[in-house]
């Protein structure tokens, strides 16, 4: 059974760090592109960054380019994101999802971080809140 499976949110001030997890089950790492994305109140669904499990790429958006870094940890299964220096304008709900690198969607997806399609699977999200 596949699952995704997202933990590390909670409530921060500004300047203040969180480390988001998304831990893996029922299908092999390797082969799939995990993306982080995340929605704002009254927004759409953003890509952030994505970890190619195919050969280890590493993408991000420009609006956190530079404060956040994503990691993958093999021995636990887990796909982390690593937030510094957040922002009031980072709160949001933040979900990770994976896409089959085999699927050129997937890849486009990834490399541009320019949409959902292509991802097969979602874990239900955690709530990041960055508020003085």
């Amino acid at each position: 059974q596949v699952q995704l499976e997202e933990s590390g949110g909670g409530s921060v001030q500004p300047g203040g760090s969180l480390r988001l997890s998304c831990a893996v089950s029922g299908f092999t790492l390797d082969n799939y592109a995990i993306v982080w994305f995340r929605q704002a109140p009254g927004k759409e669904r953003e890509g952030i960054s994505c970890l190619s499990g195919h050969d280890g790429s590493i993408y991000y958006a420009d609006s956190v380019k530079g404060r956040f870094a994503i990691s993958r940890d093999n021995a636990k299964k887990m796909v982390n994101l690593q937030m510094n220096n957040l922002k009031p304008e980072d709160t949001a709900v933040y979900f990770c999802a994976a896409g089959n690198w085999g699927s050129q969607y997937a890849r486009y997806n990834c490399r541009g971080l320019s949409g959902d399609y292509g991802m097969e699977y979602w874990g239900k999200g955690t709530q990041v809140t960055v508020s003085s």
